[in-house]
């Protein structure tokens, strides 16, 4: 609820600080005290449009501060977590404006948006006056209502889900469908490109191994010469006097007269044994060396062609040699994938269906839930009106069954309050069909027939009793009255009746100060209440037989 206001030179105002409290809260004072201006303090604090104008003469600025303290649960509380804002146990709104029509805004001391200030404004206040435009009479807001009222909680939570998997399905649809088409867009290409890259063959190594090759059959007549005159040096010129000939020969001529040489020479006969072992070795290496080598020209040839196509590939695509194996997989598997893209494709059209089918069997549910809940409210609407003067008008609750295009989360229903106030009119919207007085009415019906599932918030009502009086005036007041034992009701009245059902009373005087008029607010004591009703019926002068009305009104109303 709204616990307390105060306003630091806003018109009329230089400093007013107002302890409000639960329940029927009435507001009350003669034509030109400053009721609207209170008001207009308490929208700027709420997010309302300010400007220089509402500066109290001789200011530098004007400052309204509304303080509130919102139950476990309340919306506001998930709105300040989701902005990053830090809260305590209350919500302090504050907002100034200076001369130059420029403002500032506060939660909590923490800046914020104008935007921002006005949504936490009307999400812990209601506002409904002759010339409100939010709430009730904002069509967008008309299904939530509706729902609320209807109690459809779980169907719109159903429907959300139903919605967002049909999205999901659609999308995934959509971007495989487009992957597709842009696939077989270049079929062509990658069966071209997948058919030169499988003739080439690449593997990992290729252009290393390739390379190396290359510069072997380069060199091979060196390698040639050199061989051949290893083999000489090994076997000698006439294939007699080769190395091996010639260490067998030594070793021979040591072995016969070892004996003799009492194992002087065996170390000797010994490293004979080893390098002849190690000169056999060396010369079956380079016969085979010289056995294994190819000198020709087509081989060469066929490996420089070979490298080079590898090379002429890598450049095409910008990629290594080595990246060409990659490459081949990669337009392989995209291949594969428009092959199979038609199996893939009936699957997600297939899960697309049960989504669509799902999200339309909730939507219906959702809006068979709205159309009980439209007669439900049409008929609370019926029985509330002819009691405030409204014998004559019509409410009725409108569906109207979107287009796919406005299908959402919230179902497909385009949900809008009507009224027709003359009969034989048709209804029309609220805020074009009825006028000033008839609007506030109106507006107390809805929020009477509206209040067994609403969301907590505050309520104020500007002039709503405007041109009733009498028995009509006190069943408004008994509504506000009751609309005040769930949640806190401000009322801003002229009417007596009104005003007598008040837990709690205010009167707005306007007083000259120094030669300036300032606006004042009295919290009214029993008697001073009672002199203020009196005043309410008899006017200027109270006299005793209005004072007598008074306390037959007080009493009747039991405050």
């Amino acid at each position: 609820m709204l616990s307390a206001l105060s306003i630091t030179d806003i018109v009329l105002i230089d400093q007013l600080d107002l302890d409000l409290r639960a329940g029927l809260c009435v507001l009350t004072g003669e034509t030109g005290a400053g009721k609207s201006i209170l008001l207009d303090a308490l929208g700027l604090a709420l997010g309302s449009r300010g400007g220089a104008g509402l500066v109290r003469k001789g200011a530098d600025r004007g400052v309204a501060v509304a303080v509130f303290e919102p139950p476990a649960g309340h919306p506001v509380w998930a709105l300040l977590a989701d902005q990053g804002l830090k809260s305590d146990d209350g919500v302090i709104l504050r907002r100034q404006v200076g001369t130059d029509g420029r403002g500032r805004a506060f939660v909590n001391d923490q800046p914020i948006s104008a935007g921002l200030l006005r949504r936490l404004g009307e999400c812990l206040v209601e506002v409904h006056g002759q010339h409100d435009a939010r709430g009730l009479l904002n069509p967008a807001g008309h299904r939530a209502l509706l729902d609320q009222f209807a109690g459809l909680k779980k169907p719109l939570a159903a429907c959300d889900a139903a919605y967002t998997q049909m999205r999901h399905t659609a999308v995934a649809l959509a971007e495989a469908r487009a992957a597709v088409r842009a696939a077989r867009e270049e079929e062509d290409y990658l069966r071209h490109v997948q058919a030169e890259l499988q003739a080439l063959e690449p593997n990992l190594g290729d252009e290393e191994d390739l390379d190396r090759t290359r510069t072997q059959l380069r060199q091979g007549e060196k390698i040639a010469d050199a061989l051949r005159d290893a083999k000489v040096a090994l076997h000698g010129s006439d294939g007699q006097n080769g190395v091996v000939q010639s260490l067998r020969i030594a070793q021979r001529a040591l072995e016969r007269v070892a004996e003799s040489a009492g194992g002087a020479l065996d170390g000797a006969i010994d490293g004979l044994e080893r390098a002849l072992g190690e000169a056999m070795e060396g010369i079956e290496g380079v016969a085979d060396t010289a056995r294994s080598l190819d000198l020709d020209p087509a081989r060469l040839e066929a490996v420089e062609e070979r490298l080079f196509a590898l090379r002429e590939a890598a450049r095409k695509h910008r990629v290594s040699v080595d990246g060409l194996v990659s490459l081949l997989a990669d337009f392989t598997s995209r291949l594969e994938s428009i092959d199979n893209s038609g199996q893939r494709l009936a699957a997600l059209e297939t899960a697309a269906s049960a989504a669509t089918a799902a999200y339309l069997e909730a939507a219906q549910r959702l809006s068979q839930g709205r159309a009980k809940g439209a007669k439900k409210l049409d008929k609370a609407m019926a029985n509330e009106l002819p009691p405030l003067a409204l014998e004559k008008a019509e409410f009725r609750t409108d569906l109207l069954r979107r287009d796919e295009d406005g299908w959402s989360g919230q179902g497909w229903d385009q949900v809008a309050f009507h009224i027709a106030t003359n009969p034989g009119s048709a209804p029309g919207p609220l805020n074009k069909i009825a006028s000033g007085g008839e609007l506030s009415r109106v507006m107390l019906a809805l929020k009477v027939a509206l209040a067994q599932n609403r969301e907590p918030a505050s309520l104020i009502f500007d002039e709503v009793d405007s041109g009733i009086g009498g028995a009509v005036a006190d069943k408004v007041g008994e509504r506000l009255a009751r609309l005040a034992h769930d949640t806190q009701v401000i009322v801003v009245t002229h009417s007596p009746q009104v005003a007598a059902r008040a837990g709690h009373h205010w009167r707005i005087l306007k007083q000259m100060k120094g030669g300036d008029a300032r606006t004042t607010v009295e919290d009214l004591d029993p008697d001073r209440r009672r002199e203020e009703i009196a005043r309410m019926l008899a006017g200027a002068k109270v006299t005793d037989e209005a004072r007598a009305a008074a306390d037959s009104l007080l009493q009747a109303a039991g405050t």
